[in-house]
């Protein structure tokens, strides 16, 4: 019960401060809306049900003017009961999507801040892989199926209220005889709904607890299923040229095989909900009607009290049935919540461990303008072993700087200035106000215009369409002018030396003071690379240039060597 109480109590704290947010007044509007019209929708039930015992009676005393009044009566019962279905469901898709579209900023927020999205796939993966899944699909369950279930369970204590009364009143007492004594058991009908539905929801429950963990298995090897093709996807040139097409299916398979293993599991668990499911929609069809009958039969009721009575049964007893009923929309539910919560409680405890609370950590702030300073800095692994030597220096602006030693150390210097890499020790002064620039092996080129993928991640119309085409005639590029407005896969379609020279027409845009290039030109021939150089140097006289590269003849090109 404790852990229920906290992982209800963890959810609202994420996702109830929807009710208090910017558009506030809106949404707490839409609520009133759906609570009132939830109220007129167990009113018309309670009318239909009248309606029904009134036509029955008229059947009952064969008037033919009886059914007539009743054909007018249900034709207002239809026309309401569109209306109010109708308003019903736009104000509640409304509050849906704007509660799905206000947890997902919330957490995409979290989850891009400052690189987290990278640094988090350093940690372990227990508790928030695949975050793609669930910020698409799981806060779409988590927001969706809370809404549907809160609404069902708010309609069914409503039901319960209304119902139970009619069922007493029509139940009256009977007089159970028990040999030696007789007792009166006043709204029998009610006593009997409220055990049979208390039976039915234990029974329910203990035939149906394995499936949540099933469904949590499922839904993550889905997810690992799915990255393996995307993975697949994105190298398919690589696995093509190394003919790795073989072990990629083997692979798929293998994970594929983990997906029927859990769906195994979940047929089992769907099976006992089945038996139960369908044992207890036969009884429950039959039961109302052979519980009530004795009352007609001896004359205490009217056929029309007889199916009204029968009628309100069945509603109290779905009312009572709601947790039975609705066990497997928890299970999947709580699922979803709790890989959302996972996701969220993994960037919390992320955005702990790297903050300069903790001495173990690589801390970067603002120094002096024009000057890069590095105090005791020494970069580590996540485990904490020390993989750099202690860093003691400053770099100005102007300075071209080669960094010698391990790449991947060499690539982890460049993160943690960054921020991205806080694992290790130091502080890191970065020069206030002056734009830093990260050229990676590859440029990020995402799918779409060519020009837009130039000048990612601002929009096309921050630079000059000309100055674009002047730029990549400088750079070697000008038969991908006629290009420029063509949408495709460019990471795909453009050769890395292709893409390596793109870098340097964004970074001639963006116009830095400060340019970490790593292996950024490495495909182009060592003469090429120096042309690349020169050219920077020649736009901006002033900028800083730190770099990893494994052209042997570009050294000459840099003023001092750093060595981590």
């Amino acid at each position: 019960m404790q852990a229920n109480k906290g992982f209800f109590v963890q959810f609202f704290k994420l996702a109830g401060p929807f009710w208090n947010s910017e558009n506030k007044f809106q949404i707490r509007m839409d609520t009133v809306y759906l609570v009132l019209l939830t109220v007129m929708q167990i009113v018309m039930a309670v009318v239909v049900t009248e309606w029904n015992a009134d036509l029955f009676d008229a059947i009952e005393q064969h008037s033919m003017s009886g059914i007539v009044n009743q054909f007018g009566v249900l034709i207002l019962i239809f026309v309401g009961s569109i209306t109010i279905t109708t308003m019903h469901l736009i104000v509640k898709r409304r509050l849906l999507i704007g509660w799905r579209l206000w947890l997902t900023e919330k957490v995409v927020s979290k989850w891009m801040y400052k690189g987290r999205h990278y640094q988090i796939t350093f940690m372990g993966k227990n508790n928030h892989d695949n975050p793609d899944g669930r910020i698409a699909e799981d806060i779409r369950i988590a927001t969706e199926e809370a809404i549907a279930m809160g609404h069902s369970l708010f309609y069914s204590l409503l039901l319960l209220g209304s119902f139970a009364e009619i069922l007493w009143t029509l139940s009256g007492t009977i007089e159970l005889n028990l040999g030696l004594f007789t007792v009166s058991i006043t709204g029998y009908l009610v006593w009997i709904a409220v055990f049979y539905s208390i039976a039915a929801s234990i029974l329910g429950w203990i035939m149906g607890k394995s499936l949540t963990e099933a469904t949590d298995d499922r839904q993550t090897e889905e997810a690992n299923y799915r990255y393996c093709l995307i993975k697949a996807q994105e190298h398919s040139q690589a696995i093509a040229l190394i003919h790795g097409e073989s072990y990629e299916q083997n692979r798929f398979l293998q994970s594929f095989q983990a997906i029927i293993d859990t769906y195994a599991e979940q047929t089992a668990a769907w099976k006992q909900i089945q038996i139960f499911s369908s044992g207890y929609s036969v009884v429950s069809m039959a039961l109302p009607i052979l519980v009530a009958a004795p009352r007609y039969i001896v004359g205490a009721l009217s056929l029309g009290n007889l199916m009204q009575s029968v009628q309100a049964f069945q509603h109290m007893v779905n009312a009572l049935s709601w947790p039975a009923n609705n066990m497997a929309q928890i299970a999947n539910w709580r699922t979803s919540v709790e890989r959302v919560l996972g996701l969220v409680k993994a960037l919390d405890e992320l955005e702990h461990d790297i903050s300069c609370l903790n001495s173990h950590q690589i801390c970067v702030g603002k120094g002096a303008k024009s000057v890069l300073k590095f105090n005791n800095v020494s970069i580590a692994s996540i485990e904490g072993e020390t993989l750099s030597l202690t860093i003691n220096t400053e770099i100005n602006a102007g300075e071209h700087v080669l960094i010698s030693g391990k790449f991947s150390t060499g690539a982890k210097l460049f993160q943690a200035i960054r921020g991205l890499w806080p694992w290790g020790n130091g502080h890191i002064d970065i020069p206030e106000g002056e734009r830093l620039f990260f050229m990676s092996p590859r440029p990020y080129l995402p799918t779409g215009s060519l020009i837009s993928a130039i000048c990612y991640p601002k929009a096309t119309s921050s630079f000059k369409r000309s100055d674009i085409e002047k730029l990549l005639k400088r750079v070697d590029l000008k038969e991908l002018i006629q290009h420029l407005d063509k949408e495709d896969s460019w990471e795909k379609l453009l050769s890395r030396e292709q893409q390596q020279r793109l870098g340097i027409v964004r970074v001639l845009l963006y116009k830095p003071k400060w340019i970490f290039s790593q292996e950024a030109l490495d495909s182009l021939s060592p003469e090429g690379e120096a042309d690349m150089l020169e050219l920077l140097v020649k736009e901006f006289p002033d900028v800083a240039i730190l770099s990893m590269t494994t052209q042997p003849m570009s050294g000459a090109f840099y003023q001092r060597t750093l060595k981590i």
